[in-house]
């Protein structure tokens, strides 16, 4: 009999500690980190967006998982120091803005799921293999920011009866990584179609830079005002909302936030649900799906904005016919 116990205790403990380390596993909460080229309040519209999704779909920020938010505060040079911190932390997942973060991450970690919430061309990147096998460990939304800046110079050109200058505002270095002329790769040869004469205006986004960069549109004589998309530019579009009244520039910009700020026009992704589907990915990730299986979405959804009374302080009529367009008439 005490033979049988001597032989039986070794099995039982292992029992108990196999049952133990699985109990410990199973309450482990999950931690997600959240990197951004912007700054918490140029981004605090998505980050709410993302953790509303996050709450429908059963994941409570502080109750069943965590997040740790790093913002690169406009300095992409910090990106690589914040991705690494964030491999470091052993984060499950890391979400990532647009370019050049989530080409960040990845140089990061090759292990850790990355879900990316847009990209302007995730292929042509290098993020991932093709959008519908992706490979790796990265997957996520792309935002169709080649095509969709050649849309928004199109109707600049139908809402502003006579434009033949644009003046482009974009970062220097460009905002795809190694190659800083991709974004464009389809504008240029739109505005020559278009017989408009595009203006390239190089500018940081902080406040001496960007009035900078109005004055020089000014001086070129350029007809309307267009940004590349980007966080950079987002978290200053209340700024740049308030220079382009000032310089009377009309301008068109990528997402619906600058026409809810007092901005003229917006033509783009609805980024909001591109957050909110980004949140989907998560999901799924954490109960258990591979990146690699889960194909990279094309955007679906976008919004034509147009706010009167914008036009109204610098003196634009915008025909009825693209007023006909807009999804939405800021009166």
């Amino acid at each position: 009999m005490f033979r049988r116990i001597v032989i039986c205790l070794p099995l039982t403990v292992f029992l108990l500690t196999v049952s133990s380390a699985n109990a410990q596993q199973a309450g482990k909460i999950p931690r997600i980190g959240f990197l951004d080229n912007s700054t918490a309040p140029g981004s605090a519209v998505y980050v709410d967006a993302f953790r509303q999704e996050l709450n429908k779909l059963g994941w409570i920020e502080g109750k069943n998982i965590t997040i740790e938010y790093r913002f690169a505060e406009q300095k992409p040079e910090r990106l690589p120091e914040l991705a690494a911190e964030l491999v470091r932390l052993k984060v499950d997942l890391i979400v990532t803005s647009g370019e050049p973060t989530p080409l960040a991450a990845k140089k990061a970690t090759s292990t850790i799921p990355i879900v990316i919430t847009s990209s302007a061309d995730p292929v042509a990147t290098g993020l991932v293999t093709s959008l519908a096998r992706p490979g790796g460990n990265v997957t996520g939304l792309s935002s169709l920011a080649p095509e969709l800046l050649s849309k928004r110079l199109e109707i600049l050109k139908d809402a502003i009866p006579g434009l033949s200058r644009v003046g482009l505002l974009r970062t220097p270095g460009g905002a795809l990584g190694s190659d800083p002329d991709l974004l464009l790769r389809e504008l240029r040869p739109a505005a020559v179609v278009l017989k408009i004469k595009l203006e390239e205006i190089k500018t940081q986004t902080d406040p001496k830079d960007l009035e900078s960069a109005f004055q020089t549109a000014k001086q070129k004589r350029v007809d309307g005002i267009m940004t590349t998309p980007g966080r950079r530019f987002d978290a200053e579009r209340k700024r740049i909302v308030e220079f382009a009244s000032k310089y009377r520039l009309p301008a068109i910009y990528p997402a619906k936030l600058y026409v809810d700020d007092g901005g003229l026009m917006s033509y783009g992704v609805d980024f909001g649900d591109q957050i909110r589907k980004a949140a989907h990915y998560v999901d799924k990730i954490l109960k258990g799906t591979k990146p690699a299986d889960l194909p990279v979405q094309q955007a679906t959804k976008f919004e034509f904005v147009i706010n009167l009374k914008a036009a109204k302080q610098i003196g634009l009529t915008i025909p009825p016919d693209v007023l006909a367009r807009a999804n939405k008439v800021i009166k």
